[in-house]
């Protein structure tokens, strides 16, 4: 069997970040981002010595991205970013698995049904894959905004969008700190875990520690309800822990005075690494004048993504959970 396009794509993208890597003494995910920009553009930096030059336009000969679908695209490139991430000991650099990704995409095709036109916000985006995933359900005009602090993320994030030709606004900066950036009908987010360093500008939150530092997951989910407009939605992958840890009263009590629990989506264990790295999705609706609360949220266990029955189960129990929240 021939190779499929989405490894022939990942070969060509490995192959010529190692040639990059090799001349630069940089990471495997900066050389990647080179590499992305490389395809995207099709001409070569400048600051190549004439021998790499040379190797890399006899590459880029080798390969014709108009080939490519998208997809395909999308799915060659997360591939190289998880090669990358892997070498890397940063914990911010591990990518929102695919299956997560096609979930929240699934949840936020559904909340934004009635919508003409779909602004969406993801805080977190790292390398963009949770975002273009989710652009890619909303089948309606979309303007869409992403933030990301870490300087190689962000680069490999705006490659990754130009060359799946998706359109996003990018903001270079902590996300904890304010945005110029008109309020929001979806926000999505892979929530950072851990605690967030700068107390100064965590004094600003309700969700800030009473002592100590804060907790970033809990920032998080308050500024993207700051920047969600009144009875529009929010779909976060959240640690398993979220409600059970030190701080979780407090973050209850906020989520209940300025938010709607419309479900709580309990990922398959299989996902993920070890247990205690097991995540959820939990899907908000911010309060507004119109908004009620649905009459039963949403609760599901994803059973195993290989399980295609129970899957089929639960994505249909879903549906129909969908028919009736929609209209109620």
């Amino acid at each position: 069997m021939g190779k499929s396009n989405v490894e022939l794509l990942y070969e060509w993208l490995d192959q010529t970040t190692d040639l990059i890597q090799q001349q630069r003494d940089e990471t495997y995910l900066d050389s990647l981002a080179i590499t992305m920009e490389l395809l995207f553009l099709q001409e070569i930096p400048e600051d190549q010595d004439d021998i790499i030059s040379h190797k890399l336009q006899e590459s880029l000969a080798d390969i014709e991205l108009a080939n490519f679908s998208k997809d395909e695209i999308r799915k060659a490139t997360q591939l190289a970013m998880l090669k990358g991430m892997k070498d890397s000991t940063q914990q911010q650099h591990l990518m929102t698995p695919e299956t997560v990704s096609l979930i929240v995409g699934y949840l936020a095709e559904k909340v934004m049904l009635a919508n003409e036109k779909v602004r969406v916000f993801d805080p977190a985006s790292g390398t963009a894959n949770l975002l273009t995933t989710v652009l890619d359900r909303l089948d309606k005009p979309v303007e869409a905004f992403a933030s990301e602090v870490d300087p190689t993320l962000i680069q490999l994030a705006v490659m990754n969008a130009n060359l799946q030709e998706k359109q996003i606004e990018f903001f270079h900066q902590d996300s904890i700190r304010p945005f110029l950036l008109d309020p929001v009908d979806l926000v999505v987010a892979d929530l950072p875990v851990g605690y967030y360093p700068d107390d100064f500008q965590a004094a600003n939150y309700e969700l800030k520690a009473d002592e100590g530092h804060s907790y970033a997951h809990h920032l998080f989910i308050e500024q993207g309800l700051n920047y969600t407009k009144p009875g529009g939605y929010m779909i976060y992958v959240v640690p398993d822990f979220l409600f059970d840890s030190d701080q979780s009263d407090k973050l209850h009590r906020f989520i209940q005075e300025y938010a709607h629990i419309v479900g709580v989506i309990r990922l398959p264990e299989s996902v993920f690494k070890s247990e205690k790295n097991v995540k959820s999705i939990l899907l908000l609706q911010k309060k507004s004048q119109e908004s009620r609360p649905p009459k039963q949220p949403l609760l599901a266990q994803m059973p195993s993504f290989k399980n295609t029955n129970a899957m089929a189960d639960i994505l249909g129990q879903m549906n129909n959970w969908f028919q009736t929240y929609n209209k109620e």
